[in-house]
């Protein structure tokens, strides 16, 4: 379909067209892509970065386990101590935090 479309787009003749304005198309759908899914989630990625990096002792957290804790300590400043409801102490990645709630 492509080929179709380049092919009718070429001036009747021989004659080469604009190289340009056949990758138009192409180049405006790669800024689409861009503006709508490539922007945001980069967006987003770095706001959840910036959201592990501030977590503190006495935050209640939510791993992507779904585990509901207060931060106890940091470990090495990638390895969080968690304490559960239970009383229940878990070493956690900080990578698995996904949510944060700050008191």
């Amino acid at each position: 379909m492509i080929a179709n479309i380049l092919l009718m787009s070429s001036p009747a003749g021989g004659e080469a067209g604009n190289p340009i304005l056949s990758f138009l198309p192409i180049i405006l759908m790669f800024g689409v892509f861009y503006f709508l899914l490539i922007r945001p989630q980069s967006k987003r990625q770095k706001e959840s970065e910036k959201m592990r990096s501030e977590v503190k002792k006495g935050d209640h957290v939510i791993t992507s386990g779904g585990i509901h804790g207060t931060v106890e300590g940091i470990k090495d400043n990638d390895i969080l101590l968690i304490k559960t409801a239970t009383d229940t102490k878990l070493h956690v990645g900080r990578n698995a935090i996904t949510t944060v709630k700050t008191k």
